[in-house]
């Protein structure tokens, strides 16, 4: 997949609203398998859509693209071996403020600049109905840059939404119950009913009786909003509008779309965190290598050690008492830094 065909495969899961990050190589020097300007898609769960370069520096990538995707924070990587930084290395030995730089030990000796952001789902809200207060928050919701669908009673379906969407039901009593029913079906990040207490309590006690499960009927929001009083239609679309834009900050509707990294975490504490690669870190040259059935591996004090090279095998265990003192320091460095 090239530079353009990873844009458009990205476009496409934005439209999806799946969670991303994009890495572009801003910066590389030979001898690297990578080009200036070669980019790549990483998953939440760790998978790689692209050409980032070789396996010395795609594990480093996908890992640090996945905490850009749960910190929602742009990163700017600078990748090579420890001298490449020094003195007469590309910032002569002073790295500017906000770059990571991550130690790499190949034997092409290459090195390269790498800028991940995270591309975040924008918020997808239904309304379903056609009066003017629908009208209006779709409207709303759109000067916010999410995607809103507008969508009359008889033609929505539980299709029209997944569980990252936000649903008001805004039938005004036309099929209100019908139509619940069916935006229950899609499990969505939030789901209220535009309605009085009263006309709710009637609308949930119908589907209860019908069998749909309470703990569903329990996250319908009736009435949909902020507690405004008596108010226009105008002012029951912002008060709506508003209860979800506090729920997004707050992270309580994480699924909808996060909003920076209260919300993706709190996503990540309902359903469990993303899987992750299995790595571990070189302890010869520090970088981070995988560490699978497959990969250059040692045995020794009861530990299992992996390496990114043959070269970098021999040297542990030419020696292997040192080395292991020096993971132990690498490890605790790392640790310094991402605090």
């Amino acid at each position: 997949m090239d530079g353009w065909a990873v844009l458009a495969d990205a476009a496409e899961m934005a439209r999806r609203g799946e969670p991303f990050a994009l890495a572009t190589v801003v910066w590389r020097q030979g001898p690297s398998s990578s080009q200036q300007g070669s980019r790549a898609i990483i998953t939440a769960a760790g998978e790689l859509r692209g050409w980032i370069g070789g396996a010395c520096a795609e594990p480093s990538v996908i890992r640090e693209a996945q905490r850009v995707i749960a910190t929602g924070e742009a990163k700017l990587l600078l990748l090579g071996s420890p001298e490449q930084f020094g003195s007469t290395g590309r910032f002569g030995g002073e790295v500017p403020d906000g770059m990571l730089v991550v130690p790499i030990a190949c034997s092409s000796e290459g090195a390269l600049e790498v800028y991940i952001e995270p591309v975040v789902p924008v918020p997808h809200l239904v309304v379903v109905g056609r009066s003017p207060m629908a009208n209006t928050l779709a409207d709303l919701a759109r000067t916010l840059g999410w995607r809103a669908d507008l969508i009359d009673g008889p033609d929505f379906s539980a299709a029209d939404a997944d569980e990252r969407s936000m649903i008001v039901v805004a039938s005004q009593g036309h099929n209100d119950e019908g139509l619940l029913e069916r935006a229950i079906a899609a499990r969505p990040a939030y789901l209220g009913l535009v309605g009085s207490h009263k006309r709710g309590a009637a609308v949930l006690g119908y589907l209860a009786d019908r069998g749909v499960p309470r703990d569903q009927l329990e996250r319908v929001r009736v009435p949909a909003g902020l507690d405004l009083g008596t108010t226009t239609h105008q002012e029951i679309a912002v008060a709506i509008l508003a209860e979800l834009v506090q729920l997004r900050a707050s992270g309580a509707l994480a699924d909808a779309g996060s909003n920076g990294a209260q919300g993706e975490m709190a996503g990540r504490q309902q359903h469990g965190p993303a899987p992750q690669p299995t790595e571990a870190i070189d302890p010869v040259c520090g970088m981070t290598v995988a560490a699978g059935p497959d990969s250059l591996q040692v045995e020794y004090g009861g530990g299992t050690y992996y390496f990114c090279g043959v070269g970098c095998r021999q040297a542990f265990e030419r020696d292997p008492s040192a080395h292991v003192k020096q993971l132990l320091t690498t490890r605790a460095r790392h640790d310094a830094d991402q605090e």
